[in-house]
């Protein structure tokens, strides 16, 4: 006969809230490192090797998963913690962070798209002329290696120069559209422009057949 006896597994919460037990682990939302002591957020999952925790800062999970951090506090996911914080932020405090990314990503600017110049000091990468304070820009996407990586950066650009820049094997963001789709995105991401402003951008632009 066994002497084994079967104890039931521990059944783990969906969340958890607790203190980082160390430096360790790295916030799935900002990639960068949560401090020892700093307030995390676990969202379980389910993996190659059984259950297990993805841990956010709080407050980026308020920023981006909102709708879970409602949930873990519900259940009061604090309670869980083998390393208790102090005081856990209000939830209210949490919606704001919320609301502010929020109007923050309505806010951001999608490549391509046509802006005032706010300085007058910028040049236009393709003539090199001085685009002047409040003239209109076009600003397209140039892929450029950074840091080991591939990235998109703006390629700033006079309206009459848009199709010899799209020539050039850098510029990534816009060259794969149709030219009516190009068209179609510069009036939909751009911001701060009259009509009038943008039916003389797409006239000086010309035809990109």
């Amino acid at each position: 006969m066994s002497n084994e006896t079967n104890e039931p597994e521990e059944v783990q919460p969906d969340y958890m809230i607790e203190g980082a037990r160390s430096s360790r682990s790295k916030c799935k939302s900002c990639r960068k490192p949560i401090l020892k002591g700093v307030t995390r957020l676990g969202i379980l999952v389910e993996g190659p090797f059984g259950t297990g925790y993805m841990w956010h800062h709080l407050t980026c999970a308020a920023k981006r998963q909102y709708a879970k951090v409602e949930e873990a506090y519900a259940i009061e996911a604090w309670q869980f913690a083998k390393d208790p914080v102090e005081e856990v932020p209000k939830l209210e405090e949490l919606a704001k962070l919320k609301e502010a990314a929020d109007t923050k990503k309505k806010e951001r600017k999608v490549i391509p798209y046509a802006e005032h110049d706010p300085s007058g000091r910028a040049k236009c990468k393709h003539s090199g002329e001085v685009i002047a304070k409040g003239c209109v820009r076009v600003v397209l996407g140039q892929e450029v290696e950074f840091g080991g990586q591939t990235r998109i950066s703006a390629f700033l650009v006079l309206p009459e120069h848009v199709g010899a820049a799209l020539a050039t094997p850098e510029i990534v963001a816009g060259k794969d559209m149709h030219p009516s789709e190009l068209i179609g995105a510069l009036k939909e991401n751009s911001k701060g422009l009259s009509d009038e402003e943008m039916n003389a951008v797409i006239a000086t632009i010309g035809s990109l057949d």
